[in-house]
């Protein structure tokens, strides 16, 4: 989960509908001018949204864990600068099964339209909203800021994701993981435990090496992040915030990626942390900075896992209809899971009998 998290889209899933006044349908047809005056139909873009509320930013992300509201650093920083930007939002609880048109989250659906890629989506929203968090800055800061979100994107969060496919046991630990919420099935976690070091740690690998990041030994990976957290602790200094007194959206994609490093569990051992804590006491006091300012209930996110604490509880009717769509999805979600596991068995067979093969095939080749 290092790279903005891709994936292949799934089952579609109908979100619970609200108040119909307030709503506007996402099948309604838009009328526009045709050549002669003519008010014709024009078909809208597909959202899964099917009941949306003007101007109600509909975030897709992944599920909660009970350190940290999101373990993808890019989904954390979409909620983070909502929540900075006030910005009226709703998590929708897809149970990740659904990705982007370009195969990522987080996304966000607005007034019938999507928004991929989390740097876009802050760019898009800043415009239509009015909430530049940069507003303030000079060009050179602009500069740094876009130099040290650089840095941060396209190497500290490898750093993070090479230690969580190397170690992926350390990595189900350190963030508490339960995968039979997380992906809304009724399957032993034993079993999504073993799936999930299996598909993740082997194809998450794979991208590390693909992007540089895994051709390194250990202790320069380790190092690396060492370094990029020394770079971020120095511009930092004694400041409140990067560049001043207020967060700027360098705050949020700094937060968003050190939280990853921070609150891992203290039981599991991981050397950045500790590096982190003994060597740059002034990142740990901006990551509770940010917390206390952007997640005031932070605490109940991780006792409780909802997803959308932010908001005003449902009535108690709705709570029934709630719990008879949880239960679907978690057959729907079994499902799912069961395909995949299968999946992953055949490809495993099918890695087998090609090593076998290859091996056969030189033995051969040395008589």
């Amino acid at each position: 989960m290092a790279s903005e998290e891709n994936g292949s889209g799934t089952v579609p899933q109908t979100d619970s509908t609200q108040n119909d006044s307030n709503k506007q349908e996402a099948t309604e047809p838009l009328m526009a001018a045709g050549p002669g005056g003519e008010q014709q139909p024009v078909t809208k873009p597909a959202v899964h949204k099917q009941n949306y509320e003007k101007d109600v930013i509909y975030l897709y992300q992944f599920s909660r864990t009970p350190v940290l509201p999101s373990m993808s650093p890019y989904c954390l920083k979409v909620e983070t600068w909502l929540r900075l930007a006030g910005l009226k939002y709703e998590n929708v609880d897809h149970k990740m099964k659904f990705r982007s048109k370009k195969g990522q989250l987080p996304f966000v659906e607005l007034n019938g339209e999507e928004i991929a890629d989390s740097a876009i989506i802050l760019k898009e929203l800043a415009q239509r909203f009015e909430k530049d968090l940069d507003a303030g800055l000079s060009n050179d800061q602009k500069n740094v800021s876009h130099a040290m979100i650089s840095m941060i994107e396209n190497h500290l969060v490898w750093v993070v994701a090479w230690w969580r496919t190397k170690f992926p046991d350390n990595a189900i630990k350190g963030y508490k993981m339960n995968l039979q919420h997380a992906l809304g099935t009724r399957i032993p976690n034993g079993i999504l435990n073993f799936f999930f070091k299996l598909t993740f740690a082997r194809k998450g690998a794979k991208k590390v090496k693909a992007q540089g990041m895994g051709v390194h030994k250990p202790e320069e990976i380790i190092e690396f992040g060492q370094n990029d957290l020394k770079v971020l602790s120095d511009m930092l200094a004694d400041k409140p915030f990067f560049f001043g007194d207020e967060p700027t959206t360098l705050d949020v994609v700094a937060f968003a990626s050190l939280a990853q490093i921070y609150f891992i569990d203290k039981e599991v051992q991981y050397t950045l942390r500790d590096y982190m804590q003994d060597s740059c006491p002034n990142l740990v006091g901006h990551v509770n900075r940010m917390k206390e300012r952007c997640f005031p209930d932070w605490e109940d996110i991780c006792k409780t896992l909802d997803l959308n604490s932010h908001l005003p509880k449902p009535p108690s009717e709705e709570k029934e209809n709630k719990e008879d769509k949880k239960e679907k999805d978690e057959k729907e979600g079994d499902k799912e899971i069961e395909k995949e596991i299968e999946k992953s068995e055949k490809e495993e067979k099918e890695l087998e009998k090609d090593v076998e093969e290859n091996k056969q095939k030189e033995e051969k080749e040395t008589k």
